[in-house]
């Protein structure tokens, strides 16, 4: 399941390193999901499925000046490890300047959402 959150992190980070405007990536229901949520808190422009591959997204990567939106992704959460945090140690983190990206019982969700609504779960990501 996470191998293609990991596809999609690789992607955009090597997509922004090499100053894309867009990237190609394999649809999913949880990469949409993660998708969708970098478009609602502005880390990338808009996402859409391909026209010619329909099994694919296009995904637009946003910049501000040639900055890259987005400047590094931390991976929390590994197949191997899985990181899970309780809504009362979301509190600890400082989410100021970075999207903390969650998987809870109400979905994929920020970690602004999880204090917002009192929730836990698996940290995938952290996003600066």
């Amino acid at each position: 399941m996470n191998h293609f959150l990991w596809n999609l992190y690789t992607r955009l980070r090597n997509g922004q390193i090499a100053k894309k405007i867009q990237i190609s990536q394999p649809r999913n229901k949880l990469c949409e999901k993660v998708l969708n949520l970098l478009w609602r808190e502005g880390y990338i422009l808009n996402y859409g499925v391909s026209e010619n591959n329909p099994s694919m997204f296009e995904v637009f990567l946003k910049y501000h000046e040639d900055v890259p939106a987005i400047k590094q992704i931390k991976v929390v959460s590994k197949p191997s490890r899985r990181i899970y945090l309780k809504s009362r140690d979301l509190w600890k983190i400082n989410d100021e300047l970075q999207l903390i990206i969650v998987s809870t019982t109400r979905g994929i969700l920020t970690g602004k959402e999880c204090k917002k609504f009192n929730l836990g779960g698996e940290v995938f990501c952290i996003i600066k």
